[in-house]
């Protein structure tokens, strides 16, 4: 157990040295050939800080990783945050324009990237961006003439002892900054949410103890390192915790159920849609997924029937959600090991220990348990700011330290919290609030829905109304007409969606979430 630690007053590499004293000849990360112990990956991650250091990093300095789940992309972190500078992760979806942005925005000295990956040279791409503070490339893979080879990296640290990186690893301070994860910019440009070292290592002490990580479980972790889930609460959390980390680069449900058999997976932990997306897999029963025991899922709404599936069909025993936000360092509530099944089924868990958590209504005062609210949290899990932008932090934290998540929620009487939807995804049909992810909790629970999502479109008469898109599980049919009568068989009125788009997927972004403004273009698109 690790409840005697004050994890708040200790450094990600601390946390590291701290794994290797614990466990230093328990596998910490496996990748393809690749096979590292923690007194291992604490090594490499040594070497790599002294190629920063070599390379000129400075404490504070930022550093860039743009590039798939891999285990050079955890050894350049764990070395970049030893050496005292600051992560900032790209998505591996980004275009250059996209990428050139966040890198001018945080201020990125040198970027950690790929040859090529998805069709994609990464490196050549961004040489065409007009980027001052950018120094150096670093190839993680591939081939690139715009940047160098991680070996040819690594090679720089010959020139600097093992004893001045340790003397740079001792100089940081819990309250350093560790990373930049900037928001998704769905609402505008995106924003850089920035946390800090001992925050982050108190979160996620809180998360693994809440779900029951423990060492020696072995974690798949199919979420982007580039995102909280896959970063914090994936081998950051392996590391607080003795859990092996195995990355998977890109989700495809073949290769991931074969990886589980395989090498014996316990912990994969992922999206609703990851899940759902497996469930449907047509050659599932091919594979033997009884090794697995703990997922752990979360997002606006997590279908009761979800959660009944991933444990009589994929052999879950522990089934467990959380809900946070990048704002949150991640996190904000988690369920708890030996919580009944009603409750990890409809809510998602309670605050995390040591912090405050509220639903208020518009004016911003406390509503009573079990009415709606919007969510406000407090405490040591709310980031530091939003990097160069005062004024937008402000917005987010108020005077008194509350986080305004912008997420609606019930809070009952033990202080659990039930998602009901985003703000900005609410719609109003004749003056009654409609929550799309409550309607797609309905619609899961049709025998022949694979997958949901529901979005508001403008109605004359209604205002809006809803239109939902939906995946059919495999060899199933639906009608439209159907599935509107089936909807009002099962619903209030006012939530039955008008129309029905039957798609073969819904669009998602690389953390497994639904892009629904990708779905109100097209249906602006169906209706016009």
């Amino acid at each position: 157990m690790s409840t005697d630690v004050a994890w708040d007053e200790m450094t990600i590499p601390g946390a590291l040295t701290r794994a290797t004293e614990l466990w230093p000849d328990v596998s910490a990360l496996e990748d393809g050939d690749t096979r590292l112990t923690f007194s291992e990956l604490a090594a490499a991650a040594e070497e790599a800080a002294r190629a920063f250091i070599a390379s000129g990093v400075q404490r504070g300095d930022r550093v860039a990783i743009w590039a798939p789940n891999g285990w050079r992309w955890e050894v350049a972190a764990l070395g970049l945050q030893s050496a005292g500078a600051i992560l900032v992760t790209l998505n591996t979806r980004f275009k250059a324009t996209e990428a050139s942005y966040v890198l001018e925005k945080s201020g990125a000295r040198m970027l950690f990237t790929m040859g090529d990956f998805l069709g994609l040279n990464y490196a050549d791409s961004i040489a065409d961006q007009a980027l001052p503070d950018l120094e150096g490339i670093v190839l993680i893979e591939g081939v690139s003439k715009n940047g160098i080879g991680w070996d040819d990296f690594l090679a720089r640290s010959e020139s600097v002892t093992p004893e001045a990186a340790r003397a740079r690893a001792a100089e940081i301070d819990p309250e350093d900054l560790s990373d930049f994860i900037f928001t998704s910019g769905t609402t505008g440009n995106p924003k850089a949410v920035t946390t800090a070292h001992g925050q982050n290592l108190k979160v996620f002490n809180a998360w693994g103890e809440s779900v029951g990580l423990r060492a020696g479980d072995r974690y798949l972790i199919i979420m982007p390192f580039f995102h909280s889930f896959g970063y914090k609460s994936g081998w950051l959390a392996c590391i607080i915790h003795g859990a092996t980390a195995l990355p998977e680069p890109v989700f495809d449900v073949g290769p991931t159920l074969e990886r589980i058999e395989r090498e014996k997976i316990t912990v994969m932990p992922g999206s609703p849609t990851i899940y759902q997306t497996m469930l449907t897999f047509p050659d599932r029963d091919r594979y033997d997924t009884s090794s697995l025991r703990l997922a752990v899922t979360g997002g606006a709404a997590v279908p009761v029937e979800l959660v009944k599936r991933m444990r009589s069909e994929l052999g879950f025993s522990d089934v467990l959600t959380a809900y946070g936000l990048t704002e949150s360092s991640g996190t904000v509530s988690a369920c708890r090991l030996g919580d009944d099944d009603e409750t990890i089924a409809t809510t998602c868990g309670r605050p995390i220990p040591d912090t405050e958590t509220i639903c208020v209504d518009p004016d911003g005062k406390e509503v009573p348990r079990g009415e709606p609210g919007e969510i406000w949290t407090r405490g040591y899990h709310v980031m530091r700011g939003y990097w160069g932008d005062d004024e937008e932090t402000a917005k987010a934290i108020d005077a008194d330290g509350w986080l305004h998540t912008g997420d609606i929620a019930v809070m009952d009487e033990r202080g659990y919290l039930r998602i009901t939807d985003r703000i900005k995804d609410m719609f109003i049909m004749g003056g009654f609030n409609v929550y799309p992810a409550e309607v797609e909790n309905l619609l899961f629970q049709h025998e022949s829905i694979a997958a949901a999502a529901v979005i508001g479109v403008p109605d004359e008469r209604m205002g809006e109304v809803g239109m939902a898109f939906v995946v059919p599980v495999p060899g199933a049919s639906l009608d439209n007409e159907a599935l509107i009568a089936w909807s009002r068989a099962n619903m209030a009125n006012y939530k039955v969606p008008r129309r029905f788009e039957i798609v073969e997927e819904l669009p998602t972004n690389a953390s497994g979430k639904v892009v629904k403004n990708e779905l109100r273009a097209r249906s602006k698109a169906l209706l016009d």
